[in-house]
């Protein structure tokens, strides 16, 4: 079954490499969607696809990189639009 969910992910999040990490994770589930920074501090994403890979890019969000640290993973569900764009660091 095909999922969309949003996440707004905060802590230390910006200038470890979150948004390429982010990236990998999805290319690799073959997810469709994309990340970038908010001026907050947190970092933002909207991931479509298998709901099971969905599941797996989310548990990733939660570690991070190395050097991050996740304080808060926000999620929201949202439609899944049924394209098939790539994952873009934007």
């Amino acid at each position: 079954m095909r999922v969309a969910r949003r996440f707004l992910i905060s802590g230390r999040v910006q200038g470890v490499g979150f948004r390429y990490f982010t990236q990998e994770i999805a290319t690799r589930e073959n997810l469709h969607g994309w990340v970038r920074n908010l001026p907050d501090g947190r970092v933002e994403a909207a991931a479509e696809g298998d709901a099971e890979a969905i599941d797996r890019f989310e548990a990733a969000l939660r570690h991070g990189p190395r050097g991050a640290r996740v304080e808060q993973l926000d999620i929201e569900h949202t439609a899944p639009a049924g394209r098939d764009t790539g994952f873009i660091v934007t």
